[in-house]
């Protein structure tokens, strides 16, 4: 089972939140892989990565990284492939990463989820793998619907808690 979507994190602190991208990618049965790599610390081993991808089999990459956040925008520079930004609240509560990874040069674009986002992140990945794939499509409707369904159960129980003057 070759892997279609790639984590690729600039530190292994960052492994918390790519848990949550992990864990949806589990749940939707999309086989990934994850790896610790720097833009500033390892140039040429995302050099390699970057220009390998897509021969691997990768379709979707996750790039999650802090402060300077370079490594979607370099790894973006080098595929074809997506890459899904994912900035991680480092320092200055995670802005500088986001700015870093979200104000791309024209013709070098990333996707770019929320500071410490990394469930969005792997949704988005899913959703673009979904395109193309129909099993997968059919797990994150399912996924979708769930949503909902916390809604009404969260306003069932609402309406269970009582004030004087609730109306509903």
């Amino acid at each position: 089972m070759n892997p279609q979507v790639s984590i690729i994190m600039g530190s292994t602190s960052d492994l918390p939140i790519l848990r949550k991208a992990a864990d949806f990618l589990e749940s939707m049965e999309v086989p990934f892989e994850m790896n610790a790599l720097s833009a500033h610390r390892t140039p040429a081993e995302v050099e390699n990565f970057a220009t390998g991808a897509a021969a691997r089999g990768i379709k979707v990459i996750i790039a999650a990284a802090g402060m300077a956040a370079a490594l979607p925008g370099v790894i973006a520079a080098m595929t074809p492939l997506p890459v899904i930004g994912l900035p991680i609240n480092s320092s200055l509560e995670g802005k500088d990463a986001l700015l870093s990874i979200v104000q791309m040069p024209p013709g070098v674009a990333v996707a770019t989820v929320g500071i410490n986002a990394g469930l969005n992140a792997a949704v988005l990945a899913v959703q673009m793998l979904a395109i193309s794939d129909q099993a997968i499509a059919a797990r994150f409707a399912a996924y979708r619907a769930t949503l909902s369904q916390k809604i009404v159960k969260a306003n069932e129980e609402l309406r269970s808690i009582k004030y004087n003057f609730k109306t509903n």
